[in-house]
């Protein structure tokens, strides 16, 4: 029983590198649940930021708040995790300021080496390329002095961002290429996912769009199948096309909008010049694309991506 908890946080930690966000999620709980009833212990905040991590990448940031919160109520550190979310909430100010802090007060390498690909996302992501691509450079060497694949792709991914976010192209497609061959050993589809997106961008810089649409529709192809919504509607947009949500339809998008809105089936029939019978069709498929049982998680998801 002293170490269930512990090996299921693991094994939870491992489905989500691998996708498997629902079986991560479901794994990490019941590694709360055991630690819990044993007394309690560091792994209960361990398994509850793990389970928030799994619940930002899959959209569900109410839930993934949630989480971080019981991880610090355990006295496990709710961040880098949480800046993320903040970011992805409409919050820069609030994510750098968290970043900051926190890289002010983890100096010890291994502890470090965890909190910079992070870092370096928030802070390339809000305009404070310098920084970011200081602590590029700092990821990049404790990925070869630790000799770990994982911070090695995780090091040339950061190299990548910033390479993009300065416009040199070149060494942001090799960089990234690299990190994407790193993290494929890893079997990390969302994580070659990323690295496809900056591959994409990268090779819009060099004039090279038709390779790059092709990079940047696998991302999304990828992201859509991990449920990865967040990141499938920052390509959608890459790609010029922001209905892409959950795989939604722009007839779909347009029922969902007035579920959003408070409409019944007989007022979106009305609205949109449909039979109900044909309305009712449309939500049993947006419905199934979001893997939501009702109206208002489907009202929830429509808020949370901007479509209404």
């Amino acid at each position: 029983m002293a170490f269930t908890g512990q090996c299921a946080v693991h094994r939870g930690q491992l489905m989500r590198l691998h996708g498997a966000y629902r079986d991560a999620i479901s794994e990490l709980e019941h590694a709360a649940e055991r630690y819990a009833a044993a007394g309690g212990s560091p792994a209960v905040g361990q398994a509850h930021y793990e389970c928030g991590e799994a619940l930002r990448i899959s959209g569900n940031h109410d839930a993934a708040e949630a989480a971080y919160a019981e991880a610090a109520g355990y006295g496990h550190p709710a961040q880098p995790g949480r800046a993320l979310l903040w970011l992805a909430r409409g919050r820069p100010d609030a994510a750098s300021a968290a970043i900051h802090r926190v890289l002010a007060e983890v100096r010890d390498p291994v502890h470090r080496s965890q909190v910079l690909p992070a870092a370096v996302d928030v802070l390339a992501d809000v305009g404070e390329i310098e920084d970011a691509a200081s602590l590029a450079d700092e990821l990049h060497g404790f990925g070869s002095a630790f000799g770990c694949t994982a911070l090695r792709a995780a090091g040339e991914y950061a190299t990548a961002s910033v390479a993009v976010a300065t416009g040199d192209a070149e060494d942001a497609l090799a960089a990234a290429r690299s990190a994407a061959d790193g993290w494929s050993r890893l079997s990390a589809p969302y994580e070659v996912a990323r690295c496809r997106v900056l591959i994409g961008r990268a090779l819009r810089l060099l004039g090279d769009a038709e390779s790059a649409a092709a990079d940047l529709d696998e991302a999304r192809r990828a992201f859509a199948s991990l449920g990865a919504a967040p990141a499938e509607h920052d390509v959608a947009k890459l790609l010029g096309d922001a209905r892409a949500p959950g795989g939604l339809s722009p007839r779909e998008i347009e029922v969902l909008r007035l579920v959003a809105a408070g409409s019944s089936n007989p007022e979106i029939a009305a609205a949109l010049v449909l039979s109900e019978k044909t309305v009712a069709r449309h939500l049993s498929n947006i419905f199934a694309k979001l893997d939501v049982g009702s109206r208002t998680a489907a009202a929830a998801f429509a808020f949370e991506h901007h479509l209404v």
